[in-house]
């Protein structure tokens, strides 16, 4: 028998209701922002020390560049860089690094890489990080709709007209206050304006080349940037990859699907594990008692703070990174076994939380995925393609699609999505986890048909995101020898093992690969 969620409601909003929403939604596609007129010549970068105890090299600066590349000369912006210098004798060149998103600040990801890279390997290279315009500590930053995120929300299946009108009323809500706080941002942030900034980066950094390094979002902007100038490509490491051609509508029904895979391969493993979590050994009852603890919170929210929605944000990370399990089944168990909520809320707080400085993140993930390409027009397509998903996978498809809900009723006006097919590259690296629910492997091997020459590393029966420098020494291994040569080929790496439960006391190091690399990926990775 199904739990309630699993069935889809009969629900439609009033047509007046839908009317507005078709009207605000009434907006043509754009071609690409024009190509850069001629730039005026870039200052050199003047690099400061911003040293931390963890990474001891790091220094900072920043890099004018134009709000409109159309008008190089128009209205400056700037952006937050860091370096970590090279040490041998010889450079092979800066290695721009990238955490995904959109919306990862990647200024600390050049620290981090440069740590986990070999010493031979990153002693060759300017391990460069920086924060996309809009981003982080790059001026101005974007932060549209404060408390966005409060709890409780309202839940995120719309079992009733009611509820589906109030997760619309918010969506819009944030759509028009990002309209109002930055409308004069807004046309000029995207994945191509950002890819644009990277060849004047590359400008200013005094290279003929730049090798770059990106994860999830990062690794469609790395795509974006080397169909623009793919003579200025020195080695190319795409990590868990965007399919470029579901940008963005289809790629997020497709991530609906893998992660309700990826959630169903949690419940298996906490039924694995009965005697430390008392929830069953049939990974079917286990899932039947995680969607009764929703049912639950939907009536009494956890603490006032953790309702249906607040639960999925809570768990969503489980299916990014394999190492939060025992911690979130810990929790589950004392809330479903032990009628405790205190652990749960204790995990929503770390796992689903979004604190204040989040709020950029959340406002560049929607600036770039609205304006990156057309979404539907009618809210109608989007309630009948979320109900046939849900119907099928049930964990996360409406609480995605209200997180991009916002595409509805976006002021900017969508660009088409450039064709990233290059012919012109050296050989790319791309590496992928078969079980990857963020990025789902049919884009992996979308990308690689793409790039001419890439080579895609598996690592089989993996599902975290974001699988190198994370602990994996066969992948790891493949990443070195490329950076330092070159040479790329396809290969199949085994996934490393899953986790086994923790004592209640213990967290995960916040140095263990897999966690540090995790807390670095982008907004949703």
């Amino acid at each position: 028998m199904l739990h309630p969620l699993k069935k889809r409601a009969a629900v439609l909003l009033s047509i007046s209701t839908v009317a507005a929403v078709a009207s605000v939604l009434a907006s043509p596609v754009s071609a690409a922002p024009a190509a850069p007129a001629a730039a005026p010549k870039q200052a050199a970068l003047h690099w400061t020390d911003c040293a931390t105890p963890r990474y001891p090299t790091l220094q900072c600066a920043s890099l004018k560049v134009p709000l409109d590349h159309a008008r190089p000369s128009g209205r400056q912006i700037s952006l937050a860089l860091t370096r970590v210098p090279h040490t041998a004798a010889t450079s092979a060149g800066p290695l721009l690094v990238n955490p995904g998103g959109p919306g990862g600040s990647g200024r600390t990801l050049a620290g981090f890489i440069a740590s986990a890279l070999p010493k031979d390997v990153a002693a060759r290279y300017d391990v460069i990080g920086f924060d996309p315009r809009g981003v982080g500590k790059s001026e101005p930053a974007l932060d549209c709709g404060a408390g966005h995120f409060t709890p409780v929300r309202p839940d995120s299946v719309p079992l009733d007209a009611a509820t589906e009108r109030a997760n619309l009323d918010r969506v819009r809500s944030f759509a028009e206050s990002c309209q109002a706080e930055h409308a004069d941002v807004l046309p000029h942030i995207g994945t191509v304006s950002a890819a644009r900034d990277i060849e004047l980066l590359r400008t200013a950094l005094g290279a003929e080349r730049i090798s770059y390094f990106g994860y999830s979002y990062g690794t469609y902007l790395g795509a974006v940037y080397a169909k623009l100038h793919p003579q200025r490509v020195h080695r190319l490491v795409l990590d868990s990859v965007v399919d470029p051609g579901g940008v963005w509508y289809q790629d997020n029904l497709a991530q609906d699907r893998a992660f309700d895979s990826r959630h169903k391969a949690f419940l298996a493993w906490v039924a694995k594990y009965d005697a430390a979590y008392g929830l069953g050994t049939d990974a079917a009852e286990v899932e039947e008692r995680w969607y009764a603890m929703r049912e639950a919170l939907r009536e009494t929210p956890a603490g006032g703070k953790v309702g249906p929605a607040e639960l999925e944000d809570t768990y969503m990370p489980g299916a990014y990174f394999n190492g939060y399990w025992p911690s979130l089944a810990e929790a589950f168990a004392a809330f479903a076994v032990k009628k405790d909520p205190k652990p749960l809320v204790a995990a929503y707080e770390r796992f689903g939380a979004v604190d204040p400085a989040a709020g950029n993140g959340y406002s560049v993930y929607t600036a770039v995925q609205c304006r990156d390409s057309a979404w539907p027009k009618d809210w109608n397509q989007w309630r009948a393609d979320m109900w046939r998903t849900h119907a099928e996978a049930p964990f996360m498809t409406w609480n995605n699609a209200w997180y991009n809900a916002p595409c509805a009723f976006w002021p900017t006006e969508p660009l088409e999505a450039p064709d990233v097919t290059n012919a012109d590259l050296p050989p790319a690296l791309l590496l992928q986890a078969t079980e990857d629910a963020a990025t789902p492997f049919q884009g992996a091997l979308s990308m690689r048909e793409k790039l001419k020459g890439a080579a895609l590393v598996v690592e089989e029966g993996g599902g975290n995101h974001g699988i190198s420098l994370s602990g994996n020494k066969c992948l790891d291994e493949k990443v070195a020898s490329y950076l330092l040569t070159g040479r790329a080929a396809d290969a199949t790496c085994p996934a490393q093992a899953a986790p086994k439960p923790t004592a209640a006391t213990r967290a995960v190091p916040p140095s263990a690969g897999g966690a540090a690399l995790h807390g670095l990926l982008g907004f949703r990775g």
